[in-house]
């Protein structure tokens, strides 16, 4: 076995399959992104298979893709997450998931880690920015203004939000790294759902403090509901502060950074270096806050939306898992959720859906 990534390298006899798991998004758009960002994955191994699937709304889902490396005679997969952060997907729904098929198929499957906080990833992020911080320059150029300097900016990183504290933590790591790198005045870290602070609220702390540029970067993998949220918002708060310069950078895509890193993560399950941050698992630990879900079970609770795809008629809203396609009801709201210790907070979920239902 290899020792080091730059020693690494898969088999190109066909033995050896890559499977790259994905969430699924009710935006066609994420979805061909995904499945592009899959593709240039493969073409940085070639010859060795490989596919990729969704937990929910879309197809292929988890299950159709292991069961096609099987089909083209693969003895063993490496299976990656790719997703920015481990939290219950990453850490409880696609493991479920990959050892049913496992356990069902008699073909092992090798787990690695999500893209985290990585340099790779930073430098992918640092560019989304740049290519922000350029257009804005150029704006203030053409309006005849100095552009802007980096002192009197604010970075406002949006994370997709979640019930593990882990996650949104790494978010806010990214957030001062991101800060301390381009020298900008001041950074905050907001969560389009689950957590707090949620994105119109969060910018409208921020926009009190005098900056003259808020910089908003989604820090998302692929388009969706969520990111057009993020500018939805963000335009609410634009147009009640006319004074600040709101400017968007992009979400990460498949820019070269987010691929290196993934192609990391599989060639660290070859040599045995996937190491997932357990220090501050909920799952695993009395971390504050979250001690009753320590050691709760593993299992996934995706299966009523698995591989929808557009005749899913859900609601914008966060999944609840409380209909089918039919409308006809299936579950208890979030009856597969241990219930969220902060979801009064008010500048959290509940603000979410007030704000929304206000307006």
């Amino acid at each position: 076995m290899p020792t080091s990534l730059e020693d690494a390298s898969l088999p190109s006899d066909g033995s050896v399959g890559v499977m790259v798991c994905g969430h699924g998004s009710r935006n066609r758009l994420a979805v061909d992104e995904f499945a592009a960002l899959a593709d240039r994955l493969r073409q940085t191994f070639p010859g060795v298979p490989v596919e990729h699937g969704y937990l929910e709304f879309a197809r292929p889902i988890l299950r159709d893709g292991l069961e096609a490396l099987k089909a083209r005679g693969v003895r063993r997969i490496l299976a990656v997450p790719a997703m920015l952060f481990a939290a219950g997907h990453a850490k409880n729904d696609i493991p479920s998931v990959l050892n049913q098929w496992a356990f069902e198929s008699g073909v092992p499957v090798d787990y690695g880690r999500e893209l985290g906080v990585d340099r790779l990833m930073l430098q992918a992020a640092g560019a989304r920015l740049q290519e922000a911080l350029n257009r804005s320059d150029r704006e203030d150029r053409a309006a005849g203004r100095e552009p802007t300097a980096a002192a009197e900016t604010l970075l406002a990183v949006v994370g997709r939000g979640s019930s593990d504290p882990d996650a949104n933590s790494n978010v806010a790591k990214i957030t001062r790294l991101l800060v301390e790198g381009f020298g900008f005045g001041w950074g905050e870290t907001l969560y389009s759902g689950v957590t707090f602070p949620l994105v119109e609220p969060g910018l409208r702390q921020v926009a009190r403090l005098g900056y003259s540029r808020i910089l908003v970067f989604p820090y998302f993998l692929f388009s969706g509901v969520l990111v057009s949220r993020i500018r939805q918002h963000t335009g609410r708060v634009a147009a009640d502060h006319p004074a600040v310069h709101f400017c968007h950078a992009d979400y990460l895509g498949d820019h070269d950074g987010v691929i290196a890193t993934l192609r990391e993560r599989v060639l660290e399950v070859v040599t045995g270096q996937t190491a997932m941050n357990c220090a501050l698992c909920k799952y695993r630990d009395q971390v504050l806050g979250f001690e009753s879900e320590v050691g709760s079970p593993q299992h996934s609770h995706h299966h009523h939306v698995e591989g929808l795809a557009e005749s899913c008629n859900l609601c914008e809203a966060e999944c609840t898992g409380a209909c089918q396609p039919d409308g006809v009801p299936a579950v208890a709201p979030h009856s597969h959720h241990a219930p969220y210790p902060h979801a009064d907070h008010p500048l959290g979920p509940r603000t979410l859906r007030r704000i929304d239902q206000g307006r």
